[in-house]
């Protein structure tokens, strides 16, 4: 679901509070998680330091002096790299006829050297790298902590620098990198990178100090090189007495800092500092326990109870599987098959309760361990997702038994388990017939956001939401959502599309003002595995809110291989404004992609195809995905669009956010709140919107996916 507004609502009003006495994450404990600057980025007060955020850290910052008001999200992607977003309103800056100009602009900085006992760190940064430039500059920074002076009490943070562009325009010392620095038309090039203006024209000086006198309360002061040319010679917007800035702050919580401060000698400006970590949650996961393995006695010394006489029985496959239904389901997992010889045994399992597979397949091998017979030594656990067997996962009996309490158990577990391919179905096998035909259906509340309206910078519709899936049988699905919107302004935009392209995403705002209620999507699907590495899927039906058409996706994964390949092919037709019609626009649509696992979370992706509006190009997306479920990517499309064509903005580009509720809640699920935050949408490089796509469906319960939560498997 769309759940923007919920997540920031939730975040605020979770993360806010002051920190618990068990709280695991305290700022107290962390003296070199750094204090945001203006721009949201690790700094003094308008000045950037070349200090990190820790790995994965997010930071949202809010700022305003001067009539000037910056919102800005950070993302740690690595210990090295940061990124950020930013979105500024300016008064009084008098372009085209807007009382308050609103800009949109990205930040990337490294840091080429942590801070040593010695040395200091140092770190490159590139800011408004890819927006209209009014922000544009680059810096290298380096930054000392002093954690005792004397007697003086705290710690002290010194930082140099120099800048180039906005942050070159205020006491250049020349150009170091030659110059002059070419000009830089935001109408022609607004969106994209600025490769030519990179560290060229004027450098001028930076430097700072912060003092943080103790755990709560910390004194800036620094030295700024930015002019605000734009700002007070150019327009009226502030005055500029003086180049000296200082702020004190304050940490209210440990993920909340707020300041006040005197800034350019003639204004006062507050920021407020909002962290968190996706690694550590604001409540812990709770997952009730489960009972031991209870270890089998010896072969030698109860022969009898490896008796295999059982097996002969045609009723046991039957009877083990409905002893061991009730115990799945008290662990949170349904049985959809067992196959169940002398020696081994082969259970397909869903898992709709833990974000963690390794989770699910801990808990399905203990509860096989307590059903089964003795002589069934070798398990074979597979995962099922919407009919789709995922991987076997082959476990020894007696391996869980040795190992359940010993002080390396999660690792030691690894090391002796098998991942192998699973087979797409399992003759013979005892089958859950309570599973199919299944109908389940909700009904709540939704919100949909729009964001950077010039004249709306946040609009959002909500609602009441109905949703429906009926499964006749496994891999068959008919789906389908209503929504029906009680309050909102979406489509109170004046600014229509002016779009050279067919206009397959820029005429949102007419689909919102034709109906207060809509059908969102109808749908039938039919996935299911061809081969033991290849997945396959057809949707037909209203596909999503503009289009309806028919859907049809492969996709080769082996379950060791970090690399998956597939191709999808659309022929789609867009829909009425209102109503279950069409209108005259069709379009075959469709792409060949590319998946790869990096490690450590980083999945990359490349989809190379033609898009919705006819134009041909690719789709580059780098996600990080955290232990507990958090998503966090970027993309950037590139197709034979030109900048003209595709309007303002240039290129499509964006950020993915995906949260899973039990990070807020601390109790086990796959809930998400998800959402896209594009700088603007526009028509070229847009890409249809098809439910259930494969390759997220069958990674998780793939080699790569469980592994990297397997310090979890006991749970």
């Amino acid at each position: 679901m769309k759940g923007t507004c919920i997540a920031a609502l939730a975040t605020v009003g979770v993360l806010g509070q002051p920190a618990l006495a068990d709280d695991t994450y305290d700022i107290f404990a962390m003296p070199d998680r750094p204090s945001l600057n203006f721009y949201g980025s690790p700094g003094l007060v308008d000045m950037p330091t070349a200090q990190a955020l820790p790995d994965g850290q997010f930071a949202v910052g809010v700022s305003s002096f001067g009539g000037i008001t910056r919102t800005t999200v950070t993302f740690q992607a690595t210990p090295r790299l940061s990124a950020s977003f930013r979105y500024v309103g300016i008064q009084d800056w008098n372009t085209d006829g807007f009382e308050t100009y609103r800009d949109r602009s990205f930040d990337v900085r490294y840091q080429l050297r942590r801070e040593g006992r010695i040395w200091p760190s140092l770190t490159v940064g590139l800011q408004d790298f890819a927006g209209t430039g009014i922000y544009a500059g680059e810096y290298v920074v380096a930054t000392k902590t002093f954690d005792q002076v004397g007697s003086i009490p705290g710690s002290f943070k010194l930082t140099a620098g120099l800048g180039w562009g906005r942050l070159g325009s205020s006491g250049a010392i020349g150009a170091p990198f030659g110059g002059p620095r070419p000009p830089f038309d935001a109408q022609d090039r607004g969106g994209s990178p600025s490769f030519d203006q990179w560290f060229r024209g004027d450098a001028a000086p930076f430097a700072g100090v912060e003092w943080q006198i103790n755990d709560r309360w910390g004194l800036k002061a620094e030295y700024s090189s930015d002019a605000y040319e734009a700002e007070t010679v150019r327009r009226n917007v502030f005055t500029r007495k003086s180049r000296f800035n200082f702020g004190a702050e304050y940490q209210y919580s440990d993920r909340l800092r707020i300041g006040a401060y005197y800034l350019y000698g003639s204004e006062f400006g507050i920021n407020a500092q909002l962290q968190l970590n996706p690694k550590q949650p604001p409540t812990p996961l709770r997952v009730l326990p489960t009972p031991p393995i209870e270890p089998r006695p010896s072969r030698a010394a109860q022969p009898e109870v490896y008796d295999t006489a059982w097996a002969q029985s045609e009723s046991a496959p039957r009877t083990l599987r409905d002893r061991l239904k009730p115990v799945l389901e008290s662990y949170g997992l349904t049985l959809v098959a067992l196959q169940v010889g002398p020696a081994s045994a082969e259970l397909r399992m869903r898992n709709d309760t833990y974000g963690a597979m390794s989770v699910a397949v801990g808990r399905a091998a203990r509860a096989m361990a307590q059903v089964l017979p003795a002589s069934v030594e070798t398990f074979r656990i597979v995962p099922m997702q919407e009919g789709l067997a995922q991987s076997a996962v082959i476990m020894r009996r007696s391996d869980l038994e040795a190992l359940e309490f010993d002080p390396q158990a999660a690792e030691a577990l690894l090391a002796v388990t098998g991942f192998g391919a699973a087979t797409p179905d399992l003759p013979g096998a005892a089958v859950n017939g309570d599973l199919y035909p299944d109908f389940a259906w909700s009904i709540g509340p939704y919100v949909d956001p729009s964001y950077f309206d010039p004249d709306e910078p946040i609009r959002a519709d909500a609602g009441v939401k109905g949703e429906f899936t009926f499964r006749p049988a496994a891999g068959w699905e008919i789906g389908g959502a209503v929504k029906h919107r009680l309050l909102g302004n979406i489509g109170d935009s004046a600014r229509l599309s002016n779009s050279q392209l067919p206009r397959v995403r820029t005429d949102g705002i007419l689909y919102a003002r034709a109906s207060d209620t809509s059908l969102e999507n109808l749908y039938v699907s039919r996935q299911w595995k061809p081969g033991n590495d290849i997945y396959a899927r057809v949707t037909a039906g209203y596909l999503e809110r503009m289009f309806g058409g028919v859907s049809a996706e492969v996709l080769w994964k082996p379950v060791a291989s970090r690399l998956a390949l597939g191709a999808e092919a659309n022929y789609v037709k867009q829909r009425a404004y209102s109503g279950l019609g069409f209108r005259d626009y069709n379009v075959a649509t469709g792409h060949a992609s590319a998946y790869y696992e990096f490690g450590g979370g980083y999945i990359g992706q490349l989809d190379v195809g033609r898009y919705l509006a006819g134009d041909v190009g690719g789709t580059v997306t780098l996600t990080r995905e955290f232990s507990n479920g958090w998503r966090v990517g970027g993309f950037f499309t590139l197709t034979d669009v030109s900048s003209e064509e595709f309007g303002e903005g240039s290129f499509d580009k964006g950020i993915n956010l995906s949260i899973p509720v039990s990070w807020f809640l601390g109790t086990p699920g796959k809930r998400t709140i998800s959402t896209t935050i594009r700088p603007i949408q526009r028509d070229g490089g847009a890409r249809l919107n098809v439910p259930g796509r494969l390759y997220e469906q069958v990674r998780s319960g793939h080699r790569e996916a469980i592994e990297s939560e397997w310090s979890r498997v006991w749970e």
